[in-house]
């Protein structure tokens, strides 16, 4: 009798045990939290849209300025007398360039001279009207107005604001290439959107397809290297890339051989 007592003592206990473990496990699992998971976003070349802020990519939206009668196909830029705004174009240029030709760039810079192969073939709208737009100096002492060192170097907009742009826009071309480190590409804000923002790659960067590349350094990466090392400051949303210093292209000469 007394063992049987003892027995049925013991297995209440053990119950008693259990029902404890199963209680403290439940409230373990009620106060636990799924780890948070880390997500990092990488810098993009973008344009800033009137209507639409863009981060870390290259792109550009121009507020157009009331422009003159134009011959039909011609662009023809104008600037409010007096003022800095910047020229700006009816329509995007004629094709002029010839794709079975070689067209080469010297960016004059403040920091020194960059030489690029222009890849008329590849994309022949963008380097012509690159080549336009140079050779009308549209680019002159225009700043580069968003430096990421080890991403890109953003300039082509003579406000200086990441808004401005030559009045008109053009399509997206295939891209085929990687950004790689001396990468000539457009900055857009978004699709079939790009005007004069460019950028030049300044290390090897995994960018979606999404801006048309349109030339290669091949001389003056030093130069590059220069400017993308210029003191930067926080931008309106927080991005370091507002130089603290004055960096520029003084002019760009366009070769065709």
């Amino acid at each position: 009798m007394g063992e049987i007592l003892s027995k049925g003592t013991e297995m209440k206990r053990t119950a008693s045990i259990v029902a404890t473990a199963m209680v403290i496990a439940l409230l373990a699992l009620a106060c636990s939290k799924p780890a948070a998971t880390k997500t990092t976003t990488k810098p993009l070349p973008t344009t800033t849209s009137t209507t639409q802020a863009t981060t870390s990519k290259p792109a550009t939206t121009a507020t157009q300025a009331p422009l003159t009668t134009t011959t039909p196909g011609k662009p023809t830029a104008t600037t409010a007398p007096g003022s800095a705004t910047p020229k700006q174009y009816a329509a995007a240029p004629k094709m002029t360039i010839d794709k079975s030709k070689k067209y080469t760039a010297t960016i004059h810079t403040s920091k020194g001279d960059i030489f690029a192969d222009l890849l008329a073939s590849e994309a022949p709208i963008t380097v012509n009207s690159f080549v336009f737009l140079s050779r009308d100096g549209y680019f002159n002492n225009v700043i580069f107005h968003r430096i990421i060192k080890d991403f890109m170097i953003q300039t082509g907009d003579p406000t200086g604001t990441g808004a401005g742009g030559p009045g008109y826009s053009f399509q997206n071309e295939p891209v085929t290439r990687k950004y790689v480190a001396g990468t000539l590409a457009m900055a857009n804000a978004g699709q079939n959107t790009n005007g004069s923002q460019f950028f030049i790659v300044h290390k090897d960067y995994p960018l979606p397809p999404d801006y048309t590349i349109f030339g290669i350094v091949t001389r003056g990466m030093d130069v590059v290297d220069a400017l993308a090392k210029t003191p930067v400051r926080a931008s309106s949303r927080g991005e370091m890339s507002v130089p603290t210093q004055v960096v520029q292209i003084t002019s760009i000469d366009i070769q065709e051989q």
